[in-house]
């Protein structure tokens, strides 16, 4: 009973830290429409610039245009499904033929990527910028990833740029703080304290002592991880982190997925739980070994990408929506915008509703037993492990 009426207070606590965050982070009021407008009687040309390929940069953008469509900016057919479900640039350049729309139109030649490589990171910034400053024919720009959003976030171009899936916006010095992008054409979502609640619920909710975390040493990949919030929380919580290093920049798909399969064969044994960060190496290919690496040494493990992992496998996360809720702030963001708005004028702050994800399989594979309170405010319960195709 105690521990019941602990974890209440706990999850009291987490809300508590939302709300606090959304009240004294948030924007100024703003009388910017969304409705479709033309951009002086044309349509208005949106570009795209990503790190390199990323299971979850089609999810976003996807849910960037259904939220424009859901605001009638335009008409989306059914998207097919891609060979590569990384590929963006296959999605794009279908995006540019195939979407439907008298305001807004999604260019093909305006597409770049750095590929995870960082000798050619350089080369693609200086392209990007280039195109935007001599050709002057893109309105908006989407950045995808932490790189592409640093590298776009300085004063070399004017250009509206919306930064999305970014771990941590702020920390990789993307925007200056939670309510100011430092950059008038710059917009970058931030959710204050969404690493913070994922760690401190895990570790409240199974009270492990030792926590597997595999990322790449560098600053971005510290940062895609959330390790300096990982570590703050170590300290108040006292628990340990296990760390093992995967590169994920400058290797191939195959080098990262391999990196990353030791990684998580190796931590495995020496750990009592592991939270699943994001990672280039975790696709479809590598997410069912993982998962059954985990549940074969009996780990407890939550996935800081979202509950699609759990459906495959992993044992808890917070629930999702299939990005929806993200992408309808992300399509009133850019509404607003073609209606006059600066970017550094509109809100970055979006909070992941406070939902759970948890996988009853997993959980009676590895003699898990949850206490009550998480059916409570769990919102997606697997009875099953479905691996991604």
């Amino acid at each position: 009973m105690k521990r019941i009426t602990y974890l209440c207070c706990l999850w009291l606590t987490l809300f508590s830290l939302t709300c606090l965050y959304s009240n004294s982070y948030s924007a100024s009021p703003n009388n910017y429409h969304t409705s479709p407008t033309l951009n002086h009687g044309k349509k208005w040309r949106i570009g795209y610039l990503e790190s390199g390929p990323l299971n979850t940069y089609p999810l976003n953008v996807i849910a960037i245009v259904k939220g424009l469509e859901e605001l009638e900016w335009l008409t989306l057919p059914e998207i097919p499904k891609f060979a590569d479900p990384k590929d963006t640039k296959a999605l794009w350049l279908w995006l540019a033929d195939n979407v439907k729309s008298d305001y807004i139109e999604f260019i093909p030649t305006a597409y770049w990527s750095s590929n995870w490589d960082e000798k050619q990171r350089p080369t693609t910034k200086r392209l990007t910028i280039n195109y935007l400053n001599e050709k002057k024919d893109i309105d908006l720009m989407l950045a995808l990833g932490t790189w592409a959003g640093q590298d776009l976030a300085n004063d070399e171009h004017h250009i509206p740029t919306i930064v999305a899936s970014t771990s941590d916006a702020l920390a990789s010095k993307i925007i200056k703080s939670a309510t100011d992008s430092g950059f008038d054409h710059l917009h970058a979502k931030i959710d204050v304290t969404r690493f913070e609640r994922q760690i401190r619920l895990f570790h409240d909710v199974t009270n492990f002592k030792k926590l597997g975390v595999v990322y790449e040493d560098t600053e971005e990949g510290r940062s895609f991880a959330a390790i300096p919030t990982t570590q703050k929380v170590a300290e108040e919580q006292q628990f340990k982190i296990i760390p093992c290093y995967a590169t994920f920049s400058g290797v191939t798909t195959s080098e990262a997925e391999n990196n990353v399969l030791r990684c998580y064969k190796d931590i495995a044994p020496n750990v009592e739980a592991i939270y699943v960060t994001i990672h280039r190496g975790i696709t479809n290919k590598t997410l069912p070994i993982i998962a059954q690496t985990l549940i074969e040494h009996k780990i407890l493990s939550f996935a800081q990408q979202g509950s699609s992992q759990v459906q495959a496998g992993i044992l808890m996360s917070m629930a999702s929506t299939g990005f929806q809720d993200v992408g309808r702030f992300y399509a009133a963001t850019i509404a607003k915008i073609f209606n006059g708005a600066k970017p550094r004028e509109l809100n970055q702050i979006f909070e992941d509703p406070i939902r759970i994800a948890i996988n009853m399989a997993t959980a009676n594979r590895i003699d898990y037993e949850p206490p009550i309170v998480i059916f409570g405010i769990a919102d997606e319960i697997y009875q099953d492990i479905a691996y991604p195709k």
